[in-house]
Protein backbone atom coordinates (compact mmCIF):
# COMPACT_ATOMS: atom_id res chain seq x y z
CA UNK A 1 0.00 0.00 0.00
CA UNK A 2 1.37 3.40 -1.01
CA UNK A 3 1.53 6.47 1.20
CA UNK A 4 -1.38 8.04 -0.66
CA UNK A 5 -3.61 5.02 -0.05
CA UNK A 6 -2.48 4.74 3.57
CA UNK A 7 -3.52 8.29 4.43
CA UNK A 8 -6.77 7.94 2.49
CA UNK A 9 -7.70 4.89 4.56
CA UNK A 10 -6.60 6.60 7.74
CA UNK A 11 -8.80 9.64 7.08
CA UNK A 12 -11.87 7.58 6.09
CA UNK A 13 -12.95 5.36 8.97
CA UNK A 14 -15.11 3.18 6.68
CA UNK A 15 -11.83 1.55 5.57
CA UNK A 16 -10.53 0.90 9.07
CA UNK A 17 -10.04 -2.73 10.11
CA UNK A 18 -12.80 -4.51 12.01
CA UNK A 19 -10.97 -4.37 15.34
CA UNK A 20 -10.49 -0.58 15.16
CA UNK A 21 -14.23 -0.02 14.76
CA UNK A 22 -15.60 -2.70 17.05
CA UNK A 23 -13.07 -3.22 19.87
CA UNK A 24 -13.97 0.11 21.56
CA UNK A 25 -17.55 -1.22 21.76
CA UNK A 26 -16.60 -4.46 23.53
CA UNK A 27 -17.75 -3.18 26.95
CA UNK A 28 -21.28 -2.80 25.54
CA UNK A 29 -21.29 -6.36 24.17
CA UNK A 30 -19.93 -7.57 27.51
CA UNK A 31 -22.76 -5.73 29.30
CA UNK A 32 -25.43 -7.43 27.20
CA UNK A 33 -23.67 -10.78 27.58
CA UNK A 34 -23.59 -10.48 31.37
CA UNK A 35 -27.28 -9.61 31.44
CA UNK A 36 -28.06 -12.59 29.20
CA UNK A 37 -25.57 -14.79 31.10
CA UNK A 38 -24.11 -15.91 27.79
CA UNK A 39 -21.53 -14.44 25.44
CA UNK A 40 -23.34 -16.20 22.59
CA UNK A 41 -26.89 -15.08 23.36
CA UNK A 42 -27.37 -14.11 19.70
CA UNK A 43 -28.09 -17.74 18.82
CA UNK A 44 -31.71 -17.34 19.99
CA UNK A 45 -32.54 -14.24 17.94
CA UNK A 46 -33.47 -16.16 14.76
CA UNK A 47 -34.32 -19.71 15.89
CA UNK A 48 -34.77 -21.13 12.38
CA UNK A 49 -31.31 -20.03 11.19
CA UNK A 50 -28.09 -21.77 12.24
CA UNK A 51 -26.25 -19.77 14.91
CA UNK A 52 -28.98 -17.16 14.66
CA UNK A 53 -27.32 -15.99 11.45
CA UNK A 54 -24.19 -14.74 13.19
CA UNK A 55 -21.79 -16.89 11.14
CA UNK A 56 -21.32 -20.21 9.33
CA UNK A 57 -24.97 -20.44 8.27
CA UNK A 58 -25.99 -22.01 4.96
CA UNK A 59 -27.43 -19.56 2.45
CA UNK A 60 -29.31 -22.35 0.71
CA UNK A 61 -30.97 -23.36 3.99
CA UNK A 62 -32.20 -19.77 4.40
CA UNK A 63 -33.44 -19.57 0.81
CA UNK A 64 -35.40 -22.77 1.44
CA UNK A 65 -37.36 -20.92 4.14
CA UNK A 66 -38.67 -18.42 1.57
CA UNK A 67 -41.18 -18.51 -1.29
CA UNK A 68 -39.55 -19.04 -4.67
CA UNK A 69 -40.98 -15.85 -6.14
CA UNK A 70 -39.09 -13.74 -3.57
CA UNK A 71 -35.63 -15.09 -4.43
CA UNK A 72 -33.55 -15.70 -7.57
CA UNK A 73 -33.55 -19.24 -8.95
CA UNK A 74 -30.81 -21.02 -7.01
CA UNK A 75 -29.26 -24.50 -6.92
CA UNK A 76 -26.63 -26.02 -4.64
CA UNK A 77 -23.44 -27.50 -6.07
CA UNK A 78 -21.42 -29.84 -3.85
CA UNK A 79 -17.66 -29.62 -3.91
CA UNK A 80 -17.63 -33.39 -4.43
CA UNK A 81 -19.85 -33.24 -7.54
CA UNK A 82 -17.96 -34.50 -10.65
CA UNK A 83 -17.33 -31.81 -13.27
CA UNK A 84 -19.59 -33.41 -15.88
CA UNK A 85 -22.44 -33.66 -13.40
CA UNK A 86 -22.00 -30.00 -12.38
CA UNK A 87 -22.47 -28.84 -15.95
CA UNK A 88 -25.43 -31.16 -16.46
CA UNK A 89 -27.01 -30.02 -13.20
CA UNK A 90 -26.71 -26.37 -14.19
CA UNK A 91 -28.11 -26.99 -17.68
CA UNK A 92 -31.01 -29.10 -16.41
CA UNK A 93 -31.91 -26.30 -14.00
CA UNK A 94 -32.21 -23.97 -17.00
CA UNK A 95 -29.22 -21.75 -16.29
CA UNK A 96 -27.51 -20.00 -19.18
CA UNK A 97 -24.43 -17.79 -18.73
CA UNK A 98 -24.00 -15.28 -17.32
CA UNK A 99 -25.10 -16.26 -13.81
CA UNK A 100 -23.77 -15.88 -10.26
CA UNK A 101 -21.72 -18.32 -8.19
CA UNK A 102 -21.14 -17.81 -4.48
CA UNK A 103 -20.11 -19.88 -1.46
CA UNK A 104 -23.01 -21.54 0.34
CA UNK A 105 -21.33 -20.50 3.57
CA UNK A 106 -19.66 -17.16 3.09
CA UNK A 107 -19.35 -13.59 4.30
CA UNK A 108 -18.70 -9.99 3.20
CA UNK A 109 -19.31 -10.76 -0.47
CA UNK A 110 -16.07 -12.75 -0.65
CA UNK A 111 -16.00 -15.44 -3.31
CA UNK A 112 -19.01 -14.08 -5.21
CA UNK A 113 -18.35 -14.16 -8.95
CA UNK A 114 -20.14 -13.59 -12.22
CA UNK A 115 -19.82 -16.75 -14.33
CA UNK A 116 -19.65 -16.29 -18.10
CA UNK A 117 -19.19 -19.88 -19.28
CA UNK A 118 -19.21 -23.49 -18.16
CA UNK A 119 -15.40 -23.34 -18.16
CA UNK A 120 -15.57 -20.45 -15.70
CA UNK A 121 -17.95 -22.52 -13.55
CA UNK A 122 -15.62 -25.52 -13.38
CA UNK A 123 -12.65 -23.28 -12.63
CA UNK A 124 -14.67 -21.66 -9.84
CA UNK A 125 -15.53 -25.06 -8.34
CA UNK A 126 -11.90 -26.16 -8.43
CA UNK A 127 -10.65 -22.91 -6.90
CA UNK A 128 -13.28 -22.63 -4.15
CA UNK A 129 -13.13 -26.24 -2.92
CA UNK A 130 -16.39 -25.84 -0.98
CA UNK A 131 -20.12 -26.17 -1.56
CA UNK A 132 -21.49 -23.22 -3.53
CA UNK A 133 -24.63 -21.85 -5.10
CA UNK A 134 -25.40 -21.15 -8.72
CA UNK A 135 -27.92 -18.34 -8.92
CA UNK A 136 -29.65 -16.53 -11.74
CA UNK A 137 -28.30 -13.09 -12.56
CA UNK A 138 -30.88 -10.50 -11.56
CA UNK A 139 -30.67 -7.46 -13.82
CA UNK A 140 -32.50 -4.99 -11.57
CA UNK A 141 -30.33 -1.83 -11.34
CA UNK A 142 -30.79 -0.92 -7.66
CA UNK A 143 -29.36 -2.90 -4.73
CA UNK A 144 -30.61 -2.06 -1.25
CA UNK A 145 -29.81 -3.36 2.20
CA UNK A 146 -32.90 -3.10 4.39
CA UNK A 147 -32.52 -3.79 8.12
CA UNK A 148 -35.63 -5.35 9.64
CA UNK A 149 -36.38 -5.92 13.33
CA UNK A 150 -39.45 -7.47 14.96
CA UNK A 151 -39.28 -6.89 18.70
CA UNK A 152 -41.05 -8.98 21.39
CA UNK A 153 -44.75 -8.35 21.77
CA UNK A 154 -45.15 -6.82 18.32
CA UNK A 155 -46.90 -8.64 15.50
CA UNK A 156 -45.21 -6.48 12.89
CA UNK A 157 -41.60 -5.48 12.56
CA UNK A 158 -40.03 -2.22 11.51
CA UNK A 159 -37.24 -1.00 9.28
CA UNK A 160 -34.29 0.41 11.22
CA UNK A 161 -32.06 1.35 8.30
CA UNK A 162 -31.85 1.39 4.51
CA UNK A 163 -28.68 1.54 2.45
CA UNK A 164 -28.24 1.89 -1.30
CA UNK A 165 -25.21 0.11 -2.70
CA UNK A 166 -23.52 1.89 -5.59
CA UNK A 167 -21.45 -0.58 -7.59
CA UNK A 168 -17.77 0.16 -8.16
CA UNK A 169 -17.39 1.58 -11.68
CA UNK A 170 -15.39 3.87 -13.94
CA UNK A 171 -16.42 6.13 -16.83
CA UNK A 172 -14.24 6.59 -19.91
CA UNK A 173 -12.96 9.95 -21.14
CA UNK A 174 -11.55 8.82 -24.46
CA UNK A 175 -7.91 9.47 -23.54
CA UNK A 176 -7.01 7.46 -20.45
CA UNK A 177 -6.61 3.71 -20.23
CA UNK A 178 -8.67 1.34 -18.12
CA UNK A 179 -5.86 1.10 -15.57
CA UNK A 180 -5.35 4.87 -15.42
CA UNK A 181 -9.04 5.46 -14.74
CA UNK A 182 -8.92 2.94 -11.90
CA UNK A 183 -5.88 4.67 -10.40
CA UNK A 184 -7.64 8.07 -10.48
CA UNK A 185 -10.30 7.32 -7.87
CA UNK A 186 -9.44 6.03 -4.38
CA UNK A 187 -12.34 3.57 -4.14
CA UNK A 188 -11.22 1.64 -7.23
CA UNK A 189 -7.50 2.18 -6.58
CA UNK A 190 -7.81 0.30 -3.30
CA UNK A 191 -9.09 -2.68 -5.30
CA UNK A 192 -6.34 -2.47 -7.94
CA UNK A 193 -4.79 -5.91 -7.34
CA UNK A 194 -7.98 -7.90 -7.78
CA UNK A 195 -9.12 -5.64 -10.63
CA UNK A 196 -5.80 -6.06 -12.43
CA UNK A 197 -6.33 -9.83 -12.46
CA UNK A 198 -9.96 -9.60 -13.55
CA UNK A 199 -9.40 -7.01 -16.29
CA UNK A 200 -5.85 -7.86 -17.38
CA UNK A 201 -6.90 -8.05 -21.05
CA UNK A 202 -8.44 -4.56 -20.93
CA UNK A 203 -5.98 -2.83 -18.60
CA UNK A 204 -4.15 -0.84 -21.30
CA UNK A 205 -7.14 -0.13 -23.51
CA UNK A 206 -8.63 3.37 -23.72
CA UNK A 207 -12.21 3.48 -22.57
CA UNK A 208 -14.39 5.56 -24.97
CA UNK A 209 -15.70 8.88 -23.67
CA UNK A 210 -18.90 8.51 -21.66
CA UNK A 211 -18.76 4.70 -21.58
CA UNK A 212 -19.41 3.34 -18.10
CA UNK A 213 -17.79 0.11 -16.97
CA UNK A 214 -19.03 -1.62 -13.82
CA UNK A 215 -15.96 -3.14 -12.19
CA UNK A 216 -17.64 -5.19 -9.46
CA UNK A 217 -21.34 -5.96 -10.07
CA UNK A 218 -21.99 -6.73 -6.40
CA UNK A 219 -22.95 -4.46 -3.53
CA UNK A 220 -20.06 -5.46 -1.30
CA UNK A 221 -18.32 -2.74 0.71
CA UNK A 222 -15.17 -4.86 0.98
CA UNK A 223 -15.06 -4.99 -2.83
CA UNK A 224 -15.42 -1.28 -3.40
CA UNK A 225 -19.14 -0.52 -3.42
CA UNK A 226 -20.13 2.88 -2.05
CA UNK A 227 -22.86 2.75 0.59
CA UNK A 228 -25.41 5.57 0.68
CA UNK A 229 -27.79 6.00 3.61
CA UNK A 230 -31.39 6.00 2.35
CA UNK A 231 -33.09 5.46 5.72
CA UNK A 232 -35.08 8.65 5.16
CA UNK A 233 -36.86 6.88 2.27
CA UNK A 234 -38.67 4.54 4.65
CA UNK A 235 -42.48 4.65 4.45
CA UNK A 236 -45.39 2.78 5.95
CA UNK A 237 -45.98 1.14 2.58
CA UNK A 238 -42.39 -0.13 2.46
CA UNK A 239 -42.61 -1.46 6.02
CA UNK A 240 -45.85 -3.28 5.16
CA UNK A 241 -44.14 -4.95 2.21
CA UNK A 242 -41.10 -5.93 4.29
CA UNK A 243 -43.39 -7.40 6.93
CA UNK A 244 -45.05 -9.53 4.25
CA UNK A 245 -41.68 -10.74 3.01
CA UNK A 246 -40.21 -11.42 6.44
CA UNK A 247 -43.34 -13.15 7.75
CA UNK A 248 -42.63 -15.92 5.23
CA UNK A 249 -39.22 -16.59 6.85
CA UNK A 250 -40.05 -18.77 9.82
CA UNK A 251 -38.42 -17.63 13.05
CA UNK A 252 -36.84 -14.51 11.54
CA UNK A 253 -36.77 -11.51 13.90
CA UNK A 254 -33.56 -9.60 13.28
CA UNK A 255 -31.36 -8.99 10.26
CA UNK A 256 -30.70 -7.33 6.95
CA UNK A 257 -32.23 -8.24 3.61
CA UNK A 258 -30.13 -7.44 0.55
CA UNK A 259 -32.55 -6.76 -2.27
CA UNK A 260 -32.21 -6.07 -6.00
CA UNK A 261 -35.10 -4.01 -7.35
CA UNK A 262 -36.04 -1.54 -10.06
CA UNK A 263 -36.75 1.26 -7.57
CA UNK A 264 -37.67 1.88 -3.94
CA UNK A 265 -41.18 2.75 -5.11
CA UNK A 266 -41.58 -0.63 -6.85
CA UNK A 267 -40.22 -2.46 -3.83
CA UNK A 268 -42.70 -0.61 -1.64
CA UNK A 269 -45.49 -1.94 -3.88
CA UNK A 270 -44.05 -5.46 -3.69
CA UNK A 271 -43.12 -5.62 -7.38
CA UNK A 272 -39.94 -6.03 -9.44
CA UNK A 273 -37.60 -7.22 -6.69
CA UNK A 274 -35.59 -10.25 -5.59
CA UNK A 275 -34.10 -10.92 -2.16
CA UNK A 276 -30.53 -12.00 -2.88
CA UNK A 277 -29.33 -12.38 0.73
CA UNK A 278 -30.83 -12.72 4.20
CA UNK A 279 -28.36 -11.89 6.96
CA UNK A 280 -29.17 -12.60 10.60
CA UNK A 281 -27.50 -11.85 13.92
CA UNK A 282 -24.20 -10.97 12.24
CA UNK A 283 -25.80 -8.21 10.18
CA UNK A 284 -24.35 -4.76 10.30
CA UNK A 285 -26.60 -1.70 9.93
CA UNK A 286 -24.64 -0.93 6.77
CA UNK A 287 -26.10 2.56 6.31
CA UNK A 288 -23.41 3.57 8.82
CA UNK A 289 -20.81 3.27 6.03
CA UNK A 290 -22.16 6.25 4.12
CA UNK A 291 -19.08 8.53 3.92
CA UNK A 292 -21.14 11.41 5.33
CA UNK A 293 -21.50 9.65 8.69
CA UNK A 294 -19.04 9.99 11.54
CA UNK A 295 -17.60 7.11 13.52
CA UNK A 296 -19.59 8.29 16.55
CA UNK A 297 -22.80 7.96 14.52
CA UNK A 298 -21.76 4.43 13.52
CA UNK A 299 -21.06 3.45 17.13
CA UNK A 300 -24.47 4.72 18.24
CA UNK A 301 -26.22 2.73 15.48
CA UNK A 302 -24.29 -0.46 16.26
CA UNK A 303 -25.14 -0.21 19.97
CA UNK A 304 -28.79 0.53 19.14
CA UNK A 305 -29.00 -2.65 17.08
CA UNK A 306 -27.14 -4.72 19.67
CA UNK A 307 -29.69 -3.61 22.25
CA UNK A 308 -32.51 -4.84 19.99
CA UNK A 309 -30.62 -8.07 19.35
CA UNK A 310 -30.31 -8.64 23.10
CA UNK A 311 -33.99 -7.94 23.80
CA UNK A 312 -35.19 -10.34 21.11
CA UNK A 313 -32.75 -13.10 22.05
CA UNK A 314 -33.68 -12.87 25.73
CA UNK A 315 -37.39 -13.04 24.88
CA UNK A 316 -36.88 -16.04 22.59
CA UNK A 317 -34.84 -17.76 25.31
CA UNK A 318 -37.88 -17.57 27.56
CA UNK A 319 -39.88 -19.20 24.76
CA UNK A 320 -37.56 -22.21 24.83
CA UNK A 321 -34.88 -21.29 22.27
CA UNK A 322 -31.41 -21.88 23.71
CA UNK A 323 -28.29 -19.78 23.58
CA UNK A 324 -25.18 -21.25 22.01
CA UNK A 325 -22.86 -23.04 24.42
CA UNK A 326 -19.45 -21.52 25.08
CA UNK A 327 -17.47 -24.35 23.51
CA UNK A 328 -19.69 -24.46 20.42
CA UNK A 329 -19.56 -20.67 20.13
CA UNK A 330 -15.77 -20.58 20.23
CA UNK A 331 -15.60 -23.32 17.61
CA UNK A 332 -18.01 -21.40 15.36
CA UNK A 333 -15.93 -18.22 15.57
CA UNK A 334 -12.76 -20.19 14.89
CA UNK A 335 -14.24 -21.74 11.75
CA UNK A 336 -15.56 -18.37 10.60
CA UNK A 337 -12.13 -16.76 10.99
CA UNK A 338 -10.51 -19.55 8.98
CA UNK A 339 -13.21 -19.29 6.31
CA UNK A 340 -12.71 -15.54 5.91
CA UNK A 341 -8.94 -15.97 5.60
CA UNK A 342 -9.37 -18.64 2.91
CA UNK A 343 -11.95 -16.68 0.89
CA UNK A 344 -9.72 -13.59 0.89
CA UNK A 345 -7.12 -15.60 -0.99
CA UNK A 346 -9.43 -16.36 -3.92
Amino acid sequence: MGIRDFFYRLSHWEYWPFWAIYYPLFPFWLYFSLRARSFFFFNAVNPSIANGGMAMESKKAIYDLMPGDHIPKTILIKTSDPSLEVVQKVELAGFKPPYIAKPDIGLKGLGVERIGSHQDLLAYQQNLEADFLVQELVEHPLELGVFFVRTPGNKDGRITGIVQKKFLSITGNGTETFGQLIEKQPRSRLQRHSLARRFRDSWNKVLPKGEKQVLVPFGSHTRGAKFIDKSHRNTQELETTLNKICSTIKGFHFGRLDILCTSIEDLSKGTNFKVIEVNGAGSEPTHIYDPKHSLVFAWKEIIRHWRLLYRIARYNKKQGHNYLGYRDGKEMLKKNKALEARLKLL
